[in-house]
């Protein structure tokens, strides 16, 4: 496994994240696909013997059981000062004033309920998971600052929002002297594609990392176009993604079919490789509830298309609607 520094910070992290919005305990929350805890440890536990260090969760996730699964497989598994624990604020915990968004309440909050629910003293990495219109900039970045000035977390992240939101808080971040974010995750895949636009070079502009989540787009780049999951059918916030535009969709997912074929691999080392190898990515965040899951995306790493190919994948491309903000649905309870 190779190990990257994490935008211009020091951190060093894995070339791959695991997202941990599939280890949840699927009575609790909105993810009723998720693996439980007995399930979910053992991918946990690969991720670690195959050098990830990196792993990704939210506070939202399976209404916090995903952080409790994964602070208690990461004491089992590996030496807290090794691995990089990311989770996330801004979704709702319970429908009540103040259990959402990013105000210095929500912030100091919920930031001491993930480290109970984890287990841990601190988080590596601390991401807004949405940009929140009810609370002025200025107030969530200081109420950031200071919970990486009270030791609670180490850096600070952010996640799916507008690339003129992103430059705004990095820019009051630096006017005012706060920690200054240093990773952005984007929803970016071979089929939504619209983060080339702005977000991406502004990042690599600013020395940002960019960690892209549903690299895969929740599976639809790794079987056939009809085919369908559990997961494809029972999950709630695919429905805001890939609306309007499965011709176009359709086609590049062929493409990857197509080259998988030729080169004798599965379609998801063809799909992460594309996006692993795309100009200032940092980390993919990759899902696992199969075993194969985790060997296919460390291959990817190694695997290089050549310009054809990418060509190729890329040339059915047509504009999307700028989808994943997803705003109200993490908003909701």
């Amino acid at each position: 496994m190779d190990y990257v520094r994490l935008g211009r910070s020091g951190l060093e992290v894995s070339r791959l994240a695991v997202g941990c919005m599939s280890y949840g305990e699927p009575d609790r929350g909105r993810q009723a696909w998720t693996l439980d805890e007995e399930a979910s440890r053992p991918f946990l536990r690969r991720a670690v013997e195959l050098g990830i260090n990196f792993f990704d969760t939210a506070n939202e996730y399976s209404s916090g059981s995903s952080e409790e699964i994964l602070g208690r497989a990461l004491k089992d598994f590996a030496r807290r000062d090794e691995v990089v624990i990311a989770t996330k604020v801004y979704a709702s915990w319970r429908q009540a004033p103040n259990c959402a968004g990013l105000s210095r309440k929500a912030i100091n909050t919920a930031i001491d309920d993930s480290l109970r629910r984890m287990g841990v003293d601190y988080v590596d990495l601390y991401q807004v998971h949405r940009w929140d219109d009810s609370t002025p900039i200025e107030e969530t970045l200081e109420a950031l600052h200071d919970v990486v000035k009270a030791g609670k977390v180490r850096y600070l992240g952010a996640s799916s929002m507008y690339a003129w939101q992103f430059a705004k808080a990095l820019w009051t971040a630096d006017l005012h002297g706060w920690t200054r974010f240093v990773s952005m995750q984007p929803h970016y895949n071979l089929i939504h594609r619209e983060e080339e636009r702005e977000m991406i070079p502004l990042c690599r502009d600013q020395g940002v990392g960019i960690l892209p989540w549903s690299p895969l787009a929740r599976g639809r780049l790794t079987r056939d176009w009809d085919e369908h999951t559990r997961r494809s059918d029972d999950d709630e916030f695919a429905r805001f993604l890939y609306p309007q535009t499965e011709d176009a969709d359709r086609t590049v997912v062929e493409r990857v079919a197509e080259i998988a074929a030729e080169r004798g691999v599965p379609r998801a080392q063809v799909a992460l490789a594309w996006v692993a190898s795309a100009p200032g990515i940092t980390a993919p965040i990759v899902g696992a509830t199969k075993p194969h899951h985790l060997e296919d995306a460390v291959k990817a790493l190694t695997l290089r298309l050549s310009p054809q190919e990418r060509a190729r994948l890329e040339e059915p491309y047509v504009p999307h609607t700028v989808e994943g903000f997803g705003v109200r649905y993490l908003r909701s309870a």
